[in-house]
C-alpha cells in the first residue's frame, strides 16, 4: 500500500535497512542505543531492522561496552564475510581485477600486463573473464556470492536496455562497444550477478569520496591523471559523482593533436603519454621498450637526479611546462564548479606525488578567479594505484546498501497481475 507520498510499506522497510546498514558500515561497531540517533529510527524499529539483518546474516556482534550503571550494550557490525564484491581496472599500462569482502578487504587479485596494441577489445575481455575466474579460485569463493562486478573503463559509458553498458572511449579506439555483453558471453557467472560499468575517473572519484581524502567535503573534484586525464564531479546533487570529460577541454587553439583526434585539448599536454612524447621530441631519451610507468620513472629521475649529478634541462622544462598546462585546466574546474577539494590521483599523479603538486597548485590559483580560488584545496589522493578497483568494487556494494541488503534480483519476464503486486508490496521483508 502506498502513503501519501508514493512510497510503500516495502519502500519504507528497505529504507530503514538501508540507514541502518550504512551507519555500521561507515561508523560501527554501534549499539542499538547509538543507531537510534544516527539514523533517526525509533528504537523499536532499530530493533526490528537489527533483528532482519542478524537473521539474514549481514550483521554480527562484535563484542560490548558498559553503559551508564545499566547492562553492558552490545556493539553490532556488519558482518565481512556476507558478501563479495569484484572491481576491475581497465588501466593504461594492466588491466587489475580484485575480490574483496564486504568490509572491501582484499581477497585475491590478479593483474594482466597491457602490450602496445592494449586496447584491443577482444584481449581485455579475455583478461577480465580470466581474471575473475583466477581471483575467485584463489580465495575459493563461490561465484553466486558475488554482490557484482564493478569496472572502471576509459570513455563514456552509455547504458542501453538492449545490450547493457556500451563503452565510447574514442582515445582508446573503441566506438559503441557493449562490453557488458560481451563479457556475459562465455562468463562461468550466473546470469544474475550483475556488472557496474563506469568511468574509471568515477570509480577513482567513489573510492576517495567514501574512505579516502574526500571523505566529509559535499562538493569535490577528483582527477584521474595517468596516460589521459579525466576527473569527477561529487555535489550533493551528484552524489555518487559524475564522470567528467575534463581532458578534452581546448587549452591552445591549432594546438598539440590529442589522441582523441581534436587539437589542442588538455589531454595532449597534460597526460603522461604527451608528456613523455614532448620530452622525446625536445631531445630527451625515454628508455625503449618500456611502459609508460617505468619511462616516467625514468623521467623524473633525469629531472631531479640523486646524489649531486646534473638535472637534464629538457625533462625538468616539460615537467615544469606539465605542472602549469595542469594548474591552468584546474583553474577551469575551480571557475566551473567552485569545489571544497580537488585530489589528484591516477598512477602518474601518484608518480609525481609532492614533487609536483607544489607547482600545480600555484598555477591553479593564478589562473582561477580568486574567490572560489581562495576556498579550494588541491591535495593528493590517498588510496593509492589500487583506487581505481576499490571504487570499482564500491559500485555493487552501493548498490547492495541502496537495496537494503538485498541482493538484485532478475526482472520477470511479463509484469505481475495487479492484485499479485499488491500482495508482494505487503508481504513482509
Amino acid at each position: 500500500m502506498a502513503g501519501r507520498n508514493g512510497r510503500t510499506v516495502r519502500d519504507l522497510r528497505r529504507a530503514n535497512r538501508t540507514a541502518v546498514l550504512q551507519r555500521l558500515y561507515f561508523d560501527g561497531p554501534l549499539s542499538r542505543f547509538e543507531l537510534g540517533p544516527v539514523t533517526g529510527l525509533s528504537s523499536g524499529s532499530v530493533s526490528n531492522v537489527v533483528a532482519d539483518l542478524v537473521a539474514d546474516g549481514l550483521v554480527e556482534e562484535a563484542g560490548s561496552v558498559d553503559s551508564d550503571g545499566g547492562r553492558p550494550r552490545t556493539l553490532l557490525r556488519v558482518a565481512p564475510g556476507s558478501g563479495h564484491m569484484i572491481g576491475v581496472d581497465v588501466g593504461e599500462t594492466r588491466v587489475r581485477i580484485e575480490l574483496f569482502d564486504l568490509a572491501l578487504t582484499e581477497l585475491a587479485r590478479a593483474e594482466r600486463p597491457l602490450t602496445p596494441q592494449r586496447y584491443d577489445v577482444e584481449v581485455i575481455v579475455d583478461h577480465v573473464r580470466a581474471g575473475i575466474a583466477e581471483v575467485l579460485t584463489a580465495a575459493d569463493i563461490a561465484p553466486d556470492r558475488l554482490l557484482g562486478v564493478g569496472i572502471g573503463v576509459p570513455g563514456i559509458v552509455e547504458r542501453t536496455a538492449e545490450r547493457g553498458a556500451v563503452v565510447h572511449g574514442q582515445t582508446i579506439g573503441w566506438d559503441a562497444v557493449p562490453l557488458e555483453a560481451l563479457l556475459r558471453t562465455g562468463s562461468h557467472l550466473p546470469g544474475s550477478i550483475p556488472y557496474f560499468i563506469d568511468n574509471g575517473a568515477k570509480t577513482l572519484g567513489q573510492a576517495e569520496m567514501w574512505f579516502g581524502a574526500g571523505r566529509g567535503a559535499r562538493n569535490a573534484l577528483v582527477v584521474l591523471f595517468g596516460s589521459g586525464v579525466g576527473a569527477c564531479l561529487v555535489t550533493p546533487e551528484v552524489e555518487h559523482g559524475r564522470a567528467v570529460e575534463w581532458g578534452h577541454l581546448t587549452v591552445r587553439v591549432r594546438g598539440r593533436r590529442c589522441r582523441c583526434g581534436a587539437l589542442g585539448c588538455l589531454e595532449a599536454y597534460a597526460g603522461a603519454e604527451s608528456l613523455l612524447a614532448r620530452w622525446r621530441e625536445e631531445g630527451g631519451r625515454p628508455p625503449a621498450d618500456t611502459d609508460e610507468e617505468t619511462a616516467l620513472t625514468a623521467m623524473l629521475a633525469a629531472a631531479y637526479p640523486a646524489g649531486g649529478e646534473s638535472a637534464d634541462p629538457v625533462a625538468l622544462a616539460v615537467l615544469e611546462e606539465t605542472a602549469e598546462y595542469l594548474g591552468a585546466g584546474l583553474s577551469d574546474l575551480i571557475n566551473l564548479f567552485q569545489p571544497e577539494r580537488i585530489l589528484i590521483g591516477g598512477w602518474a599523479g601518484l608518480q609525481l606525488g609532492t614533487r609536483f603538486l607544489p607547482a600545480v597548485r600555484r598555477h591553479a590559483v593564478s589562473y582561477a578567479l580568486r574567490h572560489p580560488a581562495g576556498k579550494v584545496t588541491i591535495d593528493l589522493g590517498r588510496l593509492g594505484p589500487d583506487a581505481v578497483t576499490v571504487g570499482a568494487a564500491v559500485l555493487p556494494l552501493a548498490d547492495f546498501f541502496a537495496r537494503g541488503g538485498r541482493r538484485a534480483e532478475p526482472e520477470p519476464e511479463s509484469p505481475l497481475p495487479a492484485w499479485r503486486a499488491a500482495l508482494a508490496e505487503r508481504a513482509p521483508h
